[in-house]
């Protein structure tokens, strides 16, 4: 292992006091030691010899001592130079050269050095203002370094050598990893990986730590308005607290993570403080973005606490007794702002996605506990958890993560009936998107799921050649990412002042360092900030963010032909397509905007068209669904769309006026779609509706209703739907917690041959899967509503997102 062969002992060697010591040494054996009584009485016996002998070595070694003068760096550069300004290399090594030496004034002058050796001498420590920019290889073997600190001014190096350095220990090699970002030897060991777990993993488990130890024993300490008194004295405390408590990694690290936890903390302290100083309504980098959008955005919350709004937040009914409010009448919605998906609670502290609510949670991370967001300069992040997937027995350790990530396991009690009704098991309903890792959050609203795609069988091929068991899932502060067979949380990423809407996979062939190519998963999570960020699963690390919108990201999807091409639909009433480019083997990327969609209202849900992926996309949105010509050999960066379909209203006219909040292809042709109208969902073909525009070239077209599915006659909004194409399925949840699941392979054949024509009878779902009967700390759990409900592509497990931050995962027998 690296870390095992970058460990030394820890014992401290007194080597290299005097010159020439083993002649020293060599010379006293050969001297008759006299006894007390004799060494009193004669004067020029052995100790006079010994003292002469030690004036003689000490003569010596300030005759062999060379002061660095600009002539010794001249005679010293490799090769000779007549300036020192362009010397290249530098062997300074075997001088007895001692700190005070190397004056930095001298060493100013060697602009281009960029290998310099100084083994064998006799430095305890750095100067800090060397001055060396372009520094690239330092040896520092056989010397008395007690700190490495100091080698932060050499920000280029790339390779550092400092054996038998008896005072340094694996703590050092931690700190110089941290310190210097382009460090790829150490000591003539590769210590790229390392490096990298240690700049990235390692900093942001402790992030986390240092956050979670602030949130839990000392935020409440701090007033509301608090003084630069009050302020120092509360910060002294917490250092000192967080070093003796926060403990991470094997104890021989414990005084590089002491080290890197004071550095942590000092900076939280800084961030976070001047963030609750300046902003009461948003974060400070929006601030920062648009002071104006964010008093506005305050303004409009001040707003909402006396009037109703719906949007992909939680539609508001009638009853006391419901978590929402009353439903706008028709009127009323068409002139409303629109808002964005809402936590079922009204309490301030639960934000809402229909308004910008205030924050007053600490600089965000994407933890897989900090994202970039909340990326520190140092490079720390917080998400925060497993790398790698575990087994169905979890050991103590891995219980004890599992209740770190916030979750819980909630047993569904039997139905009356004595089984179920869907053949499935049910096998875990998981409590892990809660606030603050509360048990008691059963307000959390969850929003979105996607399963990953198998590396091993490249997601833009048949999906069907196996089965995908880990789905993401977002809603709140945080993305997780769960096996379905376990039910583990496997990772989980946080970002304190986001509230999640969206995630979507891709899958980029990544650089490595030996310039090899790799498939990797990157997932794409956004939400109320109008942010995206970039997350590498397998390195458990959130490398990039694109800020994309101002406004909410409502949802976003990836193109099935081209890997790095992100769609993104947000409130601004725009639809963006993106280019997030391949990150190298540092993580350096490039992201560039391609294209931008303009939509009459809020887009909600997006879906390429499978026959033509780079030619056109779907939308359904607040007031209708529309359709671009996305197509990139097209001039026109900036273009409106193309068509906008009609569909019956409940007294049978064809209407443009619906909000589609459900939209996704069952195969090829065939649209499922979901619009405000009570009890139906729509299937429609996207061939047959779309030919209508080109008899005519009108803009606003009728689309070939192919059958209509029965359904809830609930008025409720952002109850979205989903398909299985590969078993031609459809499913859709309802208000009370039940899965309408609708198997279609029998009516396919008959819809190609019905020419658009189709029988008024609705088709019944095939199953529908009831909630169980589940009780949280002796409370039975009501009033369920199902967001969204996704399969695998084999339709091996489904997966739930509710209204109550209750992940259900069921597995088909």
């Amino acid at each position: 292992m690296l870390s095992t062969a970058l460990s030394r002992p820890g014992c401290v060697c007194a080597r290299g006091f005097l010159p020439n010591s083993s002649s020293i040494a060599a010379s006293l054996s050969l001297t008759t030691s006299p006894s007390r009584s004799d060494a009193g009485e004669r004067t020029g016996g052995p100790q006079e010899e010994f003292r002469q002998l030690l004036g003689d070595c000490s003569r010596r070694a300030k005759r062999n001592m060379s002061k660095i003068t600009t002539e010794l760096l001249l005679e010293r550069a490799v090769p000779k130079s007549t300036r020192l300004r362009k010397i290249e290399t530098l062997n300074l090594s075997k001088l007895q050269l001692k700190t005070g030496d190397l004056d930095p004034r001298l060493f100013s002058r060697l602009r281009h050095l960029q290998k310099l050796d100084l083994s064998d001498n006799l430095l305890d420590k750095f100067p800090n203002s060397l001055t060396l920019p372009d520094l690239r290889v330092l040896n520092c073997n056989n010397n008395q370094l007690e700190d490495v600190t100091a080698l932060k001014q050499f920000p280029l190096l790339e390779e550092l050598n400092y054996e038998n350095n008896g005072y340094l220990t694996l703590n050092d090699d931690y700190k110089v990893m941290f310190l210097l970002q382009n460090l790829r030897l150490l000591n003539g060991k590769d210590i790229t990986k390392l490096a990298n777990h240690v700049r990235r993993v390692n900093s942001r488990k402790l992030t986390s730590k240092v956050t979670a130890h602030w949130e839990e024993f000392f935020r409440d300490q701090l007033p509301e308005k608090y003084t630069a008194e009050q302020v120092k004295s509360i910060k002294k405390k917490f250092l000192k607290s967080v070093q003796t408590n926060v403990v991470y990694g094997p104890s021989s690290l414990s005084e590089f993570t002491r080290w890197r936890v004071k550095m942590i903390a000092e900076e939280f302290l800084t961030c976070s403080l001047g963030l609750e100083l300046n902003t009461d309504t948003e974060t400070e980098e929006n601030m920062d973005e648009n002071e104006e959008e964010s008093a506005e955005s305050s303004k409009e919350a001040a707003e909402e606490e006396a009037k109703v709004t719906v949007t992909p937040r939680k539609r508001k009914r009638n009853s006391s007794k419901s978590r929402f409010g009353r439903k706008k009448s028709k009127s009323k919605a068409k002139t409303e702002k629109e808002s964005v998906p809402r936590n079922s609670s009204q309490e301030e502290d639960d934000p809402a996605p229909d308004k910008a609510t205030a924050s007053n949670e600490p600089a965000e991370e994407a933890t897989p506990e900090q994202g970039d967001e909340g990326t520190h300069k140092n490079g720390e992040q917080f998400p925060k958890g497993q790398s790698n997937r575990r087994s169905s027995q979890l050991t103590g350790e891995q219980k004890s993560q599992e209740q770190d990530n916030g979750v819980v396991n909630l047993t569904p009690v039997r139905n009356s009936k004595g089984k179920e009704d869907f053949s499935a098991e049910p096998l875990h309903f998981l409590q892990c998107h809660s606030k603050g890792n509360s048990r008691e959050d059963f307000k959390t609203q969850l929003w979105s799921c996607v399963f990953e795609p198998l590396l091993d069988c490249a997601p833009r091929k048949d999906p069907i050649v196996s089965c995908s068991r880990t789905v993401a899932t977002c809603g709140g502060e945080s993305v997780c990412l769960i096996d379905c067979e376990t039910g583990v949380v496997l990772k989980k990423y946080k970002v304190a002042t986001e509230e999640f809407f969206s995630v979507a996979w891709t899958t980029l062939p990544m650089v490595l360092s030996d310039s090899r190519k790799k498939s990797h998963n990157i997932l794409a999570a956004a939400g109320r900030r109008g942010i995206v960020k970039l997350i590498h699963v397998a390195a458990d690390f959130c490398y990039g963010e694109i800020k994309a919108h101002k406004k909410p990201i409502a949802t976003v999807c990836f193109s099935p032909t081209r890997e790095t091409h992100l769609f993104t639909a947000s409130y601004d009433k725009r639809i963006v397509l993106w280019d997030i480019g391949i990150p190298d083997c540092d993580y350096n990327f490039k992201a560039s905007q391609l294209l931008v969609l303009e939509c009459l209202s809020v887009p909600l849900r997006i879906a390429l068209v499978p026959t033509c992926p780079e030619q056109y996309l779907l939308a359904g949105c607040e007031e209708g669904c529309f359709t671009w010509n996305i197509k990139l050999e097209k001039e026109e960066k900036t273009r409106p769309f193309e068509a906008s379909f009609k569909f019956p209203d409940e007294e049978g006219e064809m209407s443009t006026s619906h909000r589609v909040d459900g939209l996704a292809f069952l195969n090829d042709d065939v649209v499922v779609s979901k619009s405000s109208k009570p009890g139906c969902i729509y299937l429609w073909s996207w061939s047959w509706s779309f030919d209508t525009k080109g008899k005519g070239s009108q803009r606003t077209v009728s689309a070939v209703i192919l059958a209509e599915l029965e359904w809830s006659t609930t008025d409720l909004s952002y109850l979205t739907l989903s398909t299985c194409p590969a078993k031609l399925h459809v499913f859709c949840g309802d208000e009370k917690g039940s899965v309408w699941i609708y198997h279609l392979s029998n009516y396919t054949t008959a819809w190609s041959s019905a020419k658009g024509k189709h029988s008024d009878k609705r088709i019944p779902p095939t199953q529908i899967l009831k909630w169980p009967e589940l009780r949280a700390n002796g409370d039975h759990l009501s009033e369920v509503y199902i967001n969204n409900v996704i399969t695998d592509p084999t339709f091996t497990y489904l997966v739930a997102l509710t209204s109550v931050n209750i992940t259900a995962i069921w597995k088909k027998s």
